[in-house]
């Protein structure tokens, strides 16, 4: 917690991505009850993979890329803003930000919430990325294991 003129103010980064454990999430840490001044970031990380495109009949595909990065940057800002109305409307006391950023989850996650000095990382226990977590491990268990703060794990 950061002290400000004798006050307290606790910095909790929510990371969402809009799957079912993501809402059980947010329906459980808005029924909690946070000190004043509480600020809460949510932060939704789409993950996009770049397509080499250097040959002209590839043109087509390019385009497409780009639209489809457009979708998974409006969808990813839609759940962001859906998260926070819900965490207001149940906590109108605290500050919610949110961000949506294009990356790895795991290395954003840890870098926004440095970048922000959370006091506490909040996330599920699975997300969306099925192949990932079976490939490189879970998100939440890298953020667990990287975190320079606390991190709640969240299980449906």
């Amino acid at each position: 917690m950061k002290k400000e003129k004798g006050k307290t103010n606790l910095k909790i980064l929510l990371a969402t991505d809009g799957s079912a454990h993501s809402k059980v999430v947010l329906e459980k840490i808005s029924n909690k009850i946070y000190p004043p001044k509480t600020e809460v970031r949510i932060v939704y990380v789409y993950e996009t993979v770049p397509m080499i495109t250097t040959l002209e009949t590839m043109g087509v595909m390019q385009e497409y890329y780009v639209a489809t990065k457009k979708d998974a940057l409006k969808t990813a800002e839609k759940i962001a803003k859906n998260a926070a109305g819900i965490l207001r409307k149940k906590n109108p006391s605290l500050t919610v930000t949110t961000f949506v950023i294009d990356g790895s989850p795991k290395r954003v996650i840890l870098e926004e919430a440095e970048k922000f000095c959370a006091d506490l990382i909040i996330v599920g226990s699975h997300g969306a990325g099925a192949v990932e977590r079976f490939l490189l491990g879970s998100v939440s268990q890298a953020v667990a294991l990287h975190a320079k703060c606390s991190v709640e794990i969240v299980r449906k």
